[in-house]
């Protein structure tokens, strides 16, 4: 499977105020021609899922505002499809087990590379075509 033939045909948003992680990001995925939407906030990704459908959603845990196992309890329901992706710089069991119940499928554990990124989609997107992707992973 070519993972960057299965992503560009795929809607990415990805939610962080860290600046930095937010633009590597969207240059891992920009430079591969992916559909990517970047943004600051849980609330503004709460504002652009009312706007388009995501197949994949990726949020830092600690945001203004709201946090991202918030964000992700908030659309557990109407977002029972989507690929769900937690960065986090705390991976311990309690956060790992408040994802799980919140629907994320993998955690990212700080500091990570593309090659984390990739391989982590990579995973859950074969998961998703044919095998169950209920249980998040442990952070990679």
């Amino acid at each position: 499977m070519d993972l960057f033939v299965q992503l560009r045909k795929m809607r990415i948003l990805l939610i962080d105020d860290d600046e930095w992680i937010r633009d590597s990001l969207m240059l891992f995925f920009e430079s591969e021609q992916c559909k990517l939407t970047a943004l600051e906030t849980a609330e503004e990704g709460l504002d652009a899922l009312r706007e388009q459908k995501f197949d994949i959603i990726i949020t830092d845990y600690w945001l203004p505002g709201m946090n991202g196992l918030d964000f992700f309890r908030r659309i557990k329901m109407s977002y029972k499809d989507a690929i769900k992706i937690l960065i986090t710089a705390y991976g311990s069991a309690g956060v790992f087990e408040e994802a799980r119940k919140a629907g994320v499928h993998s955690l990212i554990a700080k500091p990570f590379t593309s090659d984390t990124v990739e391989a982590v989609l990579a995973r859950l997107i074969i998961n998703r075509t044919g095998q169950n992707c209920n249980t998040p992973q442990e952070p990679e």
